[in-house]
């Protein structure tokens, strides 16, 4: 299924998927899924457990090429490229997962890495595609992004889970990304924990960042997200403003999700 959004004026920097399939050992997981996000937006992409979401996202990332399909940055198919290409293209694409993976270290040394590394292949890339960020994010500025201001010098072991999960998203902005995708990234936290992230999300979004996100959480969906993608058995089959999608799916199958039915 096409998405149903026609690009925006930006479409220059949208990341998007075209036909892209993927499986692993005889299992399909993606099945000919087309989908993309501009600058400025968010998408939420939902469905049941094991339908494919977290693949979809880790393939937008460029993590795993997909067997089928292609991947779209700025319109350029990042897999037609040359592996220092991809390189400079996948480095303006934060992520976030459900588990937050600091590395063993403090505060500051987590968000600062991103800064670090940028600031090393920045003039190397920027012929290649040029970044429409300044490298002027501090790690101060981040850290009051996700309302965690004054622990710089903590170690993250000292963190709580939903900190953790705070400090990882501030990692992911520290990197002036382009492009940020969220896998769960508020499943496990509680209400206070959800809601600065959500704030940080809404604020990236504020700054021109194109956002994607999966979630099981409807309500989170509706709070956050402009356009909806319902994926069912590795399929897209919807896509659209997120008011029409929960109010009037075009799909069956979309309502009996969002009810709380089970769907195959």
């Amino acid at each position: 299924m096409t998405d149903q959004l026609a690009p925006s004026t930006s479409a220059h920097q949208r990341l998007e998927c075209e036909g892209v399939s993927h499986g692993f050992d005889e299992n399909r997981v993606l099945d000919a899924v087309t989908v993309g996000v501009d600058p400025g937006e968010i998408l939420a992409i939902i469905g049941p457990s094991g339908t494919g979401k977290s693949t979809l996202l880790r393939i937008m990332a460029m993590y795993h090429a997909p067997e089928s399909g292609t991947v779209r940055v700025a319109d350029r198919d990042v897999w037609s490229l040359t592996e220092q290409e991809r390189l400079s293209i996948r480095r303006r694409v934060g992520m976030v997962f459900q588990e937050a993976n600091l590395f063993d270290a403090s505060v500051r040394q987590n968000v600062n890495y991103g800064p670090r590394i940028r600031k090393q292949w920045r003039e190397r890339f920027r012929e290649m595609l040029p970044l429409t960020t300044n490298g002027s994010a501090t790690v101060t500025e981040q850290l009051e992004l996700v309302d965690m201001g004054g622990t710089e010098q903590r170690h993250v072991s000292s963190l709580s889970g939903g900190e953790a999960q705070r400090i990882a998203f501030a990692r992911a902005m520290a990197y002036e990304p382009d492009f940020l995708l969220l896998d769960e990234p508020t499943s496990d936290l509680d209400p206070r924990n959800t809601a600065v992230i959500e704030d940080a999300v809404k604020a990236a979004r504020d700054a021109d960042i194109a956002i994607a996100f999966a979630t099981h959480d409807m309500h989170q969906a509706e709070r956050l997200a402009d356009r909806v993608a319902v994926m069912i058995d590795g399929k897209l089959i919807e896509v659209g403003p997120t008011e029409r999608v929960f109010t009037n799916p075009d799909d069956g199958r979309t309502q009996k999700f969002i009810d709380g039915e089970l769907v195959y």
